[in-house]
Protein backbone atom coordinates (compact mmCIF):
# COMPACT_ATOMS: atom_id res chain seq x y z
CA UNK A 1 0.00 0.00 0.00
CA UNK A 2 1.60 3.62 -0.98
CA UNK A 3 2.30 4.90 2.41
CA UNK A 4 2.07 8.63 1.46
CA UNK A 5 -1.45 8.37 1.12
CA UNK A 6 -3.14 9.73 3.99
CA UNK A 7 -5.22 7.43 5.82
CA UNK A 8 -9.22 8.23 6.01
CA UNK A 9 -9.79 7.37 10.09
CA UNK A 10 -6.15 7.41 11.86
CA UNK A 11 -8.06 5.77 14.54
CA UNK A 12 -9.06 2.61 12.33
CA UNK A 13 -6.70 0.02 10.83
CA UNK A 14 -6.27 -0.01 7.17
CA UNK A 15 -8.74 -2.08 5.59
CA UNK A 16 -7.14 -5.46 4.09
CA UNK A 17 -6.39 -5.80 0.10
CA UNK A 18 -8.26 -1.98 -0.25
CA UNK A 19 -5.72 -0.75 -2.73
CA UNK A 20 -8.31 1.12 -4.77
CA UNK A 21 -7.63 -1.13 -7.41
CA UNK A 22 -7.04 -4.61 -8.50
CA UNK A 23 -7.23 -6.33 -4.93
CA UNK A 24 -4.53 -9.10 -4.12
CA UNK A 25 -5.45 -12.98 -5.79
CA UNK A 26 -8.31 -14.72 -4.04
CA UNK A 27 -6.93 -18.09 -2.10
CA UNK A 28 -6.42 -21.16 -3.33
CA UNK A 29 -8.95 -23.39 -3.17
CA UNK A 30 -12.88 -24.49 -3.52
CA UNK A 31 -15.09 -21.59 -3.97
CA UNK A 32 -17.54 -21.30 -1.37
CA UNK A 33 -21.40 -21.32 -2.37
CA UNK A 34 -22.22 -17.88 -3.43
CA UNK A 35 -18.82 -17.03 -3.81
CA UNK A 36 -18.97 -17.07 -7.12
CA UNK A 37 -18.02 -13.28 -8.32
CA UNK A 38 -16.66 -13.05 -11.53
CA UNK A 39 -13.08 -11.41 -11.77
CA UNK A 40 -12.40 -9.67 -8.88
CA UNK A 41 -11.82 -5.84 -9.02
CA UNK A 42 -12.07 -4.32 -6.05
CA UNK A 43 -11.96 -5.31 -1.67
CA UNK A 44 -12.66 -4.14 0.95
CA UNK A 45 -12.47 -5.83 4.26
CA UNK A 46 -12.47 -4.56 7.97
CA UNK A 47 -13.38 -5.89 11.86
CA UNK A 48 -15.82 -3.92 13.83
CA UNK A 49 -16.84 -4.03 17.42
CA UNK A 50 -19.84 -6.13 18.00
CA UNK A 51 -21.85 -3.25 19.20
CA UNK A 52 -24.73 -0.53 17.63
CA UNK A 53 -21.98 1.97 16.69
CA UNK A 54 -19.74 -0.51 15.47
CA UNK A 55 -22.56 -1.22 12.80
CA UNK A 56 -23.49 1.90 12.29
CA UNK A 57 -19.71 2.61 11.13
CA UNK A 58 -19.52 -0.62 8.77
CA UNK A 59 -22.68 0.53 7.67
CA UNK A 60 -21.71 3.64 7.05
CA UNK A 61 -17.54 2.66 5.41
CA UNK A 62 -19.55 0.17 2.93
CA UNK A 63 -21.56 3.44 1.53
CA UNK A 64 -18.54 5.53 1.18
CA UNK A 65 -16.62 2.68 -0.40
CA UNK A 66 -19.29 2.16 -2.80
CA UNK A 67 -19.41 5.77 -3.25
CA UNK A 68 -15.13 5.96 -3.83
CA UNK A 69 -15.96 3.19 -6.40
CA UNK A 70 -18.23 5.20 -8.90
CA UNK A 71 -21.39 4.11 -7.33
CA UNK A 72 -22.74 7.64 -5.86
CA UNK A 73 -24.57 8.07 -2.65
CA UNK A 74 -27.78 8.56 -3.79
CA UNK A 75 -27.80 6.04 -6.82
CA UNK A 76 -29.88 2.83 -6.12
CA UNK A 77 -26.63 0.81 -6.45
CA UNK A 78 -25.41 2.97 -2.85
CA UNK A 79 -28.86 3.03 -1.21
CA UNK A 80 -29.70 -1.03 -1.81
CA UNK A 81 -26.18 -2.18 -0.72
CA UNK A 82 -25.89 -0.15 2.31
CA UNK A 83 -29.35 -0.81 3.10
CA UNK A 84 -28.62 -4.96 2.67
CA UNK A 85 -25.28 -3.62 4.53
CA UNK A 86 -27.21 -2.26 7.56
CA UNK A 87 -29.57 -5.28 7.89
CA UNK A 88 -26.26 -7.84 8.15
CA UNK A 89 -24.75 -6.18 10.33
CA UNK A 90 -27.56 -5.67 12.71
CA UNK A 91 -28.23 -8.89 12.88
CA UNK A 92 -24.22 -9.87 13.58
CA UNK A 93 -24.51 -7.48 16.64
CA UNK A 94 -27.84 -8.67 17.64
CA UNK A 95 -27.93 -12.24 17.19
CA UNK A 96 -23.98 -12.84 16.52
CA UNK A 97 -22.77 -11.58 19.35
CA UNK A 98 -20.08 -12.90 21.20
CA UNK A 99 -19.07 -10.73 24.32
CA UNK A 100 -15.43 -9.77 23.45
CA UNK A 101 -15.04 -10.76 19.69
CA UNK A 102 -15.60 -8.44 16.91
CA UNK A 103 -17.22 -8.93 13.61
CA UNK A 104 -15.74 -8.50 9.68
CA UNK A 105 -17.09 -7.04 6.96
CA UNK A 106 -15.76 -7.62 3.50
CA UNK A 107 -17.11 -5.80 0.70
CA UNK A 108 -16.22 -6.58 -3.34
CA UNK A 109 -16.58 -5.77 -6.58
CA UNK A 110 -16.53 -8.27 -9.61
CA UNK A 111 -17.50 -7.82 -13.22
CA UNK A 112 -21.35 -7.18 -12.89
CA UNK A 113 -21.79 -7.52 -9.10
CA UNK A 114 -20.69 -6.64 -5.76
CA UNK A 115 -20.73 -8.27 -2.42
CA UNK A 116 -21.02 -7.84 1.09
CA UNK A 117 -20.04 -10.64 3.71
CA UNK A 118 -20.82 -10.09 7.08
CA UNK A 119 -18.55 -12.47 9.53
CA UNK A 120 -19.38 -13.75 13.62
CA UNK A 121 -18.41 -15.94 15.12
CA UNK A 122 -21.62 -17.19 16.81
CA UNK A 123 -21.90 -20.40 15.26
CA UNK A 124 -25.19 -22.09 16.61
CA UNK A 125 -27.05 -19.09 15.60
CA UNK A 126 -27.42 -19.83 12.05
CA UNK A 127 -30.48 -17.13 10.09
CA UNK A 128 -33.11 -19.73 8.57
CA UNK A 129 -32.46 -19.75 4.36
CA UNK A 130 -36.12 -18.51 4.10
CA UNK A 131 -37.01 -15.72 4.94
CA UNK A 132 -40.39 -16.01 5.83
CA UNK A 133 -42.62 -12.53 6.97
CA UNK A 134 -43.58 -12.53 10.55
CA UNK A 135 -46.99 -12.01 11.29
CA UNK A 136 -48.00 -8.24 11.04
CA UNK A 137 -47.52 -7.36 15.28
CA UNK A 138 -44.14 -8.83 15.18
CA UNK A 139 -41.51 -5.96 16.37
CA UNK A 140 -38.74 -7.49 14.81
CA UNK A 141 -37.67 -10.43 12.02
CA UNK A 142 -38.14 -8.42 8.86
CA UNK A 143 -34.20 -7.79 8.55
CA UNK A 144 -33.78 -11.22 6.29
CA UNK A 145 -36.93 -10.57 4.25
CA UNK A 146 -35.67 -7.34 2.81
CA UNK A 147 -32.10 -8.47 2.12
CA UNK A 148 -34.13 -11.70 0.15
CA UNK A 149 -36.21 -9.16 -1.92
CA UNK A 150 -33.07 -6.76 -2.53
CA UNK A 151 -30.16 -9.24 -3.11
CA UNK A 152 -29.91 -11.09 -6.47
CA UNK A 153 -28.70 -13.84 -3.45
CA UNK A 154 -27.73 -14.30 -0.39
CA UNK A 155 -27.00 -17.07 1.67
CA UNK A 156 -24.70 -18.51 5.22
CA UNK A 157 -21.66 -20.07 5.04
CA UNK A 158 -20.05 -22.02 7.71
CA UNK A 159 -16.46 -20.75 8.60
CA UNK A 160 -13.94 -23.17 8.45
CA UNK A 161 -10.59 -23.37 10.80
CA UNK A 162 -12.91 -20.49 13.50
CA UNK A 163 -16.37 -20.91 15.03
CA UNK A 164 -19.07 -18.99 13.34
CA UNK A 165 -20.21 -18.20 10.09
CA UNK A 166 -20.45 -15.80 7.03
CA UNK A 167 -23.95 -14.40 6.05
CA UNK A 168 -23.47 -12.68 2.52
CA UNK A 169 -25.60 -10.89 -0.22
CA UNK A 170 -25.33 -10.45 -4.19
CA UNK A 171 -26.40 -7.46 -5.79
CA UNK A 172 -25.98 -7.23 -9.61
CA UNK A 173 -24.71 -3.75 -11.14
CA UNK A 174 -24.82 -4.27 -14.81
CA UNK A 175 -29.09 -3.40 -14.88
CA UNK A 176 -30.05 -6.92 -14.14
CA UNK A 177 -30.53 -6.45 -10.71
CA UNK A 178 -33.46 -5.13 -8.57
CA UNK A 179 -31.85 -1.90 -7.72
CA UNK A 180 -31.56 -0.86 -11.16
Amino acid sequence: MNSARPHPHPNLPLATGDTGGTAAAAPAGPVPAGRETPCLLREFAMCFTATPRGARLARRLVSHRLDEWGHPYTSPVNETLTLITGELVSNAVRHGLVPGRDFRVVLTEGTGALRVEVTDTRAERVPPQSAAEPPGDAESGRGLLLVSRLADGWGVTRRTGAPGKTVWARLAVDGRGPAE
